[in-house]
């Protein structure tokens, strides 16, 4: 391969990759769009045209098979009066009529099958166009669509992997901490609450029996003191209850 080819090949394929690069789907539909009816335009021509020819050369074979006609007439008249010459030139003036009425029956023939033709493209074209027109707001949608996705999924990717996500993952984490301490304070201050008024509860209970003692004590002394002479005294019973009274304290403070 030449260095000319070479070069030749790169600059064609640069050009290319730039031509499909700035190629906007949706200009390159109203564009086409566009030819499509230029196009259109020029056929209908045709076919107007086709047709105007048409009926001119309807109009001359007419015409020319009129006057292949009226010649014929003629030479027939001119038999009938006894004048030969006169009938052999109207049936030669006939037969250049009838010539000229067969090309141009030729010629109409073959314009019928263009118009045709052109009236069948014509028609074709209207739809093929109408189709577009279609498919063109259809792919314009689509591409319009496609469009916002990919700007959508690029936001998406930024979002993932910028500062904003990471900040919002932090004061998530944040806020998560936070919650879990109040809820660590609420259940120690429930704790120690409770504490308190189990000691509230078990000291009732600890003055309850103490105040039944004594009353045990109390009540059962006095038959006892009922019966010592009246010269003796309870002292040494007291004394015990007393040291008792004490013990007990002593363990109550202890507790």
């Amino acid at each position: 391969m030449g260095l000319f080819d070479r070069v030749s090949r790169l600059v064609r394929a640069n050009i290319n990759d730039a031509v499909s690069k700035a190629e906007d789907p949706e200009k390159i539909l109203e564009q086409a769009i566009i030819d499509m009816q230029e196009d259109l335009v020029q056929l209908r021509q045709a076919v107007a045209t086709a047709i105007a020819s048409q009926k001119r050369t309807q109009q001359q074979y007419q015409q020319a098979q009129t006057e292949a006609d009226n010649w014929q007439r003629r030479a027939q008249l001119a038999l009938q009066k006894g004048d030969e010459n006169l009938a052999r030139e109207a049936l030669s003036r006939k037969k250049v009529q009838s010539e000229s009425a067969t090309a141009m029956k030729t010629q109409l023939d073959q314009q019928s099958g263009t118009v045709d033709t052109l009236k069948r493209n014509l028609i074709a074209l209207e739809g093929k166009i109408s189709e577009a027109k279609t498919k063109k707001d259809m792919l314009k949608a689509r591409a319009g669509a496609a469009k916002a996705n990919e700007q959508l999924q690029k936001a998406v990717g930024n979002m993932g992997t910028g500062s904003a996500m990471s900040a919002f993952e932090r004061m998530e984490e944040k806020v998560l901490q936070m919650e879990a301490k109040s809820q660590a304070a609420a259940e120690l201050a429930g704790a120690d609450l409770e504490s308190q008024f189990s000691m509230l509860e078990s000291g009732s209970n600890v003055d309850d029996e103490l105040a039944a003692m004594k009353a045990q004590l109390l009540g059962g002394s006095a038959p006892a003191q009922a019966q010592l002479p009246s010269n003796q005294t309870a002292a040494p019973q007291d004394a015990a209850v007393d040291a008792e009274l004490e013990a007990l304290k002593t363990q109550l403070d202890q507790l």
